[in-house]
């Protein structure tokens, strides 16, 4: 006869779901400027300068692809941690690495910090900063058990 070993997620906190709402609207609102961007829906890029508009449109293949990564892997991600699923972790890591790539390349390879100015600056760290935070809370929970 064999035992059976209860294998399980721990109950999820409050938290998570308040957490998991807040970054999926969080990164929509990333996935709806990669969009419009990628698709120069005009009357969204209107808010930007020419210099603005020529820096984002030039951006090289694998910069967009690191965007894109950050951007989807944000939003997957957060679907992930409100299904409690424990790839959120690496979903997430991936997003946080994609966007490390992409402020690479757009503030120290390029001028992004002349063109965007100090609030595209501070956006970003905000954007690093939250997504970090994501990958740091996943992966808490995940220690804890609370994905599976």
């Amino acid at each position: 006869m064999s035992e059976s070993i209860a294998v399980g997620s721990t109950r999820a906190p409050w938290h998570l779901w308040v957490i998991g709402v807040i970054a999926l609207l969080w990164n929509a609102i990333g996935a709806m400027d990669y969009i419009m961007t990628e698709t120069k829906n005009q009357s969204y890029m209107s808010g930007f300068t020419p210099e603005q508009l020529a820096f984002f449109y030039a951006l090289p293949a694998w910069v967009v692809s690191a965007w894109a990564i950050g951007v989807w892997g944000g939003v997957l991600g957060s679907l992930l941690l409100l299904f409690k699923r424990s790839f959120a972790v690496w979903v997430l890591l991936a997003s946080l690495l994609g966007i490390i790539v992409t402020a690479f390349h757009n503030y120290v390879l390029a001028n992004g910090m002349s063109v965007m100015g100090r609030a595209g600056a501070i956006l970003f760290a905000a954007i690093f900063l939250v997504a970090l935070g994501l990958y740091l809370y996943a992966r808490a929970m995940n220690k804890r058990r609370v994905l599976v």
